[in-house]
């Protein structure tokens, strides 16, 4: 049996954490990459963090960000999985004692199964539609026979997906989890709770299709 799970990126207030919440998101995305426009401080993301139900994960986003960086956010904040959306190399993601996950930019040349071999220990490899070097966020959707069919590996898919689109996805490549942020979203930053709501809907109809 193949079951989805769900990510809502770019979580920036608390009213949409607890909604995301309530709808039965497995994690929530915290963006400390300060030219986001879905950029959260230290502060704001540790009031999310605290007001979140158990059994949701929160998970902070990181854009070639220096360690030291990245570890001054650690003790501010409770954060249970990393994201590395950069150049980030396999050494330097692991170094802080946490799980991460790394994005792969899927615009032009990109090699999953190389990305796969280099951040073995990752707990999931996350496909968006940018560039490879490129910001993520960027609502823009990729290819999705790109994607290895045979590949044993957690893959996240992202890049584009919104409520019309995401049932169909999830059908075609079967990914462990879907990254939503500016598909549901009435503007940067903002997440529009009936999108939230509709966005679920069909990620549970694409679940029962699979059970």
């Amino acid at each position: 049996m193949s079951y989805t799970r769900v990510k809502i990126c770019g979580i920036t207030r608390v009213e949409d954490a607890l909604h995301a919440a309530a709808e039965g998101v497995d994690a929530i995305g915290l963006v400390f990459y300060e030219k986001s426009p879905r950029y959260v401080t230290a502060a704001q993301a540790a009031e999310i963090c605290n007001k979140l139900p158990a059994f949701v994960t929160s998970v902070a986003l990181f854009k070639d960000a220096g360690a030291g960086t990245v570890r001054q956010i650690l003790t501010e904040v409770s954060i249970d999985l990393l994201q590395f959306h950069g150049s980030e190399s396999a050494e330097f993601c692991r170094q802080f004692g946490k799980p991460y996950i790394k994005a792969l930019g899927m615009a032009g040349e990109s090699s999953v199964p190389k990305q796969v071999a280099e951040f073995h220990d990752a707990r999931g490899l996350l496909l968006d539609g940018h560039a490879p070097g490129a910001d993520g966020g960027t609502g823009e959707s990729f290819e999705w026979g790109m994607i290895p069919a045979d590949l044993e590996y957690p893959l996240i898919l992202a890049g584009g997906l919104d409520v019309e689109n995401v049932l169909g996805a999830i059908r075609a490549v079967q990914p462990y989890a879907v990254d939503v942020s500016s598909g549901v979203e009435s503007e940067k930053g903002i997440k529009n709770a009936a999108l939230v709501t509709a966005f679920m809907k069909n990620v549970r109809q694409a679940n029962n299709e699979q059970s």
